[in-house]
């Protein structure tokens, strides 16, 4: 059977929240155990560098990750899970590939023209203030991080098709050049993916700090349950289960026929407290005994560098030789045998 390859990577930025899980980890979970697919997920800790200069921070962040998706199912021996960091190739193709993309390529990057239009629109402000080349020049790192295991299809939002584009550019540049290397991935455009409320009914999101940690501990997952903003329809009102934030959250996770029975607790008045506690009760049901593993899985690094260090080796399994086609096709490496 001819599989096809999905490749994806994980930001290692903050900690993963309900939504996270509910609208990426859990769908991208169920899809690598999809027999015709084969599953490349790796932890983007060279791209939070360009958002982050707190050590401790990213560190903490890629340790979490790494527990977060293994508790939640992830498993390493169906899935090539690893570290960025730990495939040296990746970044060393990233240079390969800035030798072949036109500065004009990445001037036209969302990311990079949103921060020259902010100065812009500041008075008096130097376009490129506060643009560091890791901002503009990243989707040459995320195009390494897709050509070098010629990834397939790229699961991405909308707003990151962009970069898929980018990736495909800098290939054909490359095959053109120095012939065919690198498969030109397609982006699969996740518009479906599941976007929870957030405490205060907006997308839950850390830059509005309105989420519910994934893992927190049961006494503070109740609590933060408990501040979804309601309205003040008293028990016994009916209420409209398509415009409260905590039925769409309760929807996610529920199955059609709690759905259903919820939908009508609904119309007949059931009051916000009980509606909370239904939750409340629901979510801990799923999330307990995973909140358990990644407790565990956190107390244990030893064992998360085990499994991204043998996830690393099944990555540089593709990598070292595709780079060392690309270092022959450039004409660098050793000089005899050239």
């Amino acid at each position: 059977m001819t599989k096809t390859r999905v490749l994806t990577g994980i930001t290692t930025t903050g900690l993963p929240h309900i939504g996270n899980y509910a609208g990426a980890i859990r769908p991208a979970i169920e899809a690598s155990r999809d027999p015709a697919t084969e599953s490349f997920l790796f932890l983007a800790d060279y791209h939070a560098l360009i958002k982050c200069q707190e050590p401790q921070q990213v560190r903490e962040s890629v340790r979490a990750i790494a527990a977060t998706w293994l508790a939640c199912g992830l498993d390493p021996e169906h899935v090539t899970f690893y570290r960025q960091t730990d495939v040296p190739e990746i970044t060393e193709l990233s240079w390969v590939l800035t030798t072949v993309t036109a500065k004009g390529l990445m001037n036209r990057a969302h990311a990079y023209k949103a921060a020259v239009q902010d100065n812009l629109d500041s008075e008096g402000a130097d376009p490129d203030r506060g643009v560091t080349m890791g901002l503009f020049s990243y989707p040459i790192l995320m195009a390494a991080d897709i050509l070098l295991f010629n990834g397939q299809r790229i699961p991405v939002g909308r707003d990151q098709t962009q970069h898929i584009e980018m990736a495909r550019d800098i290939a054909q540049r490359f095959n053109h050049l120095y012939g065919d290397t690198f498969a030109l991935p397609e982006a699969v455009i996740q518009d479906e993916s599941m976007v929870l409320p957030g405490l205060d009914g907006r997308k839950m999101s850390k830059s509005y700090n309105n989420t519910i940690p994934l893992f927190a501990d049961e006494k503070a997952f109740r609590k933060l349950i408990n501040k979804i903003k309601t309205n003040s329809l008293e028990p016994g009102e009916p209420k409209d289960p398509d415009d409260s934030a905590l039925f769409d959250v309760f929807a996610a996770f529920a199955r059609a026929d709690a759905k259903a029975q919820m939908r009508k607790a609904y119309r007949e008045g059931i009051g916000w407290g009980e509606a909370k506690k239904q939750l409340f009760e629901l979510l801990n049901e799923e999330l307990k005994p995973m909140r358990e593993t990644y407790q565990r899985l956190m107390k244990e690094p030893a064992e998360l560098d085990r499994t991204l260090q043998q996830g690393a080796e099944k990555a540089r399994a593709y990598a070292v030789p595709l780079m060392a086609d690309v270092r022959k096709k450039v004409g660098i490496g050793p000089i005899a045998g050239q």
